[in-house]
């Protein structure tokens, strides 16, 4: 296990070096990404003018309020709280983010599924897992809200936050085909089967 501090954008060399139970710390430019704009990117074939190549988008329809844009706030929008949301709905997505915009790291909570491990794999990519229910915490990692598109989807933006010592995260699946949530699925298949063994069940 190691520590990974990581300033966005990054390179697949960098993914590739981290492992299932490593942590990563991130710097710099983290996407916010939610079901409304992906499936008007992926299903719509609508644009976006960020560029989100090497980038860590993270799986959140932020709490924010307007204020007066300043150099604190540019954009106008304050973050009030910048959680994660659960990741497996968005599974179908893991693909085209890799594929189509770039992006090399999902930030999210709960796990996805075979398919975003298989384009991990072959893409390039990790998943960096936060545990629920720490959105004060992960507010707090949050510098400004920089920029935002699709704004019309609000609060399903697509949000460029600035984020300073965001983490640690845990790398929950990798690129090598490791994936803690899957091996979680083992072991309690295994305890499912010795139980019923053991109460005399028969399938």
């Amino acid at each position: 296990m190691a520590h990974h501090v990581l300033a966005t954008p990054v390179t697949e060399a960098q993914v590739r070096a981290l492992r299932i139970n490593d942590t990563v710390t991130l710097e710099g430019t983290l996407f916010g990404i939610r079901d409304a704009n992906q499936i008007a990117l992926f299903d719509k074939g609508r644009e976006t003018r960020f560029d989100l190549n090497g980038h860590a988008a993270m799986h959140t329809a932020p709490n924010v309020r307007r204020v007066e844009p300043s150099v604190e706030h540019p954009t106008g929008y304050a973050p009030m709280c910048v959680g994660t949301t659960t990741s497996a709905r968005m599974e179908r997505f893991t693909r085209p983010l890799l594929e189509k915009q770039g992006v090399r790291l999902i930030v999210g909570k709960g796990g996805l599924g075979a398919g975003s491990l298989a384009a991990f794999g072959e893409r390039g990519g990790a998943y960096l897992a936060v545990i629920g229910g720490t959105a004060a915490l992960e507010t707090t990692w949050v510098e400004a809200i920089e920029d935002v598109d699709m704004d019309d989807l609000h609060p399903e933006s697509l949000w460029k936050f600035r984020v300073r010592g965001f983490g640690p995260l845990l790398v929950a699946m990798d690129s090598h085909g490791g994936s803690l949530y899957a091996e979680v699925e083992t072991r309690a298949r295994g305890n499912r089967e010795g139980a019923l063994s053991r109460l005399g069940v028969v399938k």
